[in-house]
């Protein structure tokens, strides 16, 4: 399909009925609950092929489990849900109580403790933990007991409204989400807003900018993790007769190719690029391209080259310098605790000299330096 075609297919608002709470209770892997943390989607699918197919490892996955947060042994959603009441019920909030269960339960395990929660006590977790708790800590709590689908459907409401938008909090959510993440996420945001996630982007951004995003919120990128040279190597060309071996540019080639193909297929596609125009892609979309468009293509071609580095990037710029963007800094260290915070750790030593850990702790306090450090697992 072209790119015309999705893009009207994305305006529309979604035809399928409204998820029901159970579907947005899956884990940022595609997890259910119940099923165990970090068991990924079906077999990937694999392209038809005219050429030679390699094996790749899906990015930031290293081919296994690499988050901090693991399913809880000798979990018991109703005896977690009693000692969350009692903490906060009691005189005073007994914060570290609160700490205790919420970092060391996987999402899935913490939406059996909401449910639990509203069956006992009549009323929602979140909104109790609304009501007795403040500031960023009271928002990595109620983001921790929020399904992944719904927490990322509320990060993209925010980054929208208000004056401004903000460009690289959409750029990283739509960059670092699965497809099937991302139809999870626009039906989540269809059920809470009532209005879809494309017809939001459409009128918050502009130009190619926007074309391409809603590419990416359409869910549409291949997930195989099986490449074909003879395919990168078309790709390749394509980029290239696209943009370094023309006058103008062909925006639409760029957004096609680097929003639909696979991040393993990509990650060959660029080297295959190198070697015909003799330069590296993002050398070519700095000089062809502007803008937030540029950010975004630069951001796919850093997901493909190594997704937790990227991520470890956005770390850094959130907790260097005056002032704490805890926006981003909450948003990754949640959506990434069962995904690949330990590989995001192990960049992040490795390109900043010191850990992520002792960053965190340099730079938040008290009851939410606490609860950062849990889902940062440890230092390196």
């Amino acid at each position: 399909m072209g790119l015309p075609g999705l893009l009207h297919g994305l305006r529309r608002a979604p035809v399928r009925a409204p998820v029901e709470d159970s579907e947005l209770r899956r884990t940022q892997g595609g997890c259910s609950v119940g099923v165990r943390a970090g068991a990924g989607p079906g077999p990937p699918r694999s392209r038809p092929s005219g050429g030679a197919a390699l094996e790749a490892t899906e990015p930031g996955t290293n081919g296994g489990h690499r988050g901090t947060i693991h399913d809880y042994p000798g979990f018991s959603p109703s005896v977690d849900a009693e000692a969350i009441r009692k903490a906060i019920r009691g005189i005073g909030t007994e914060e570290k109580t609160l700490i205790s269960i919420l970092t060391e339960r996987t999402n899935a395990q913490r939406q059996l403790i909401v449910r639990e929660y509203q069956a006992a006590y009549g009323k929602e977790l979140k909104d109790d933990l609304k009501g007795d708790l403040s500031g960023h800590f009271k928002q990595l709590m109620v983001a921790l007991v929020t399904p992944p689908a719904v927490f990322d459907a509320k990060q993209l409401k925010k980054s929208m409204k208000g004056v401004g938008t903000s460009e690289q909090a959409l750029i990283e959510v739509l960059t670092t989400r699965t497809s099937r993440q991302m139809k999870e996420i626009a039906q989540a945001y269809y059920t809470v807003y009532k209005k879809s996630l494309g017809d939001d982007i459409s009128s918050e951004t502009s130009g190619d900018f926007r074309k391409a995003l809603l590419t990416l919120a359409d869910g549409r990128r291949d997930e195989s993790l099986k490449v074909d040279e003879h395919l990168a190597k078309k790709d390749a060309q394509i980029l290239y007769n696209a943009g370094e071996n023309r006058w103008g540019t062909d925006e639409d080639k760029f957004t096609e190719i680097l929003c639909l193909r696979s991040y393993p297929h990509l990650k060959l596609t660029f080297d295959e690029y190198r070697n015909i125009s003799q330069k590296d892609i993002e050398d070519s979309i700095k000089g062809e391209l502007s803008g937030h468009f540029e950010d975004l293509l630069l951001a796919i071609v850093h997901c493909a080259r190594n997704m937790p580095a990227f991520l470890a990037a956005r770390l850094h710029q959130a907790l260097k310098g005056a002032g704490t963007d805890e926006f981003t800094l909450n948003r990754i260290m949640v959506s990434r605790s069962e995904i690949d915070l330990l590989d995001i750790r192990a960049e992040f030593k490795k390109h900043y000299g010191y850990s992520l850990y002792s960053a965190i702790k340099s730079d938040t306090s008290g009851d939410y330096e606490l609860t950062l450090l849990k889902i940062c697992g440890g230092d390196d």
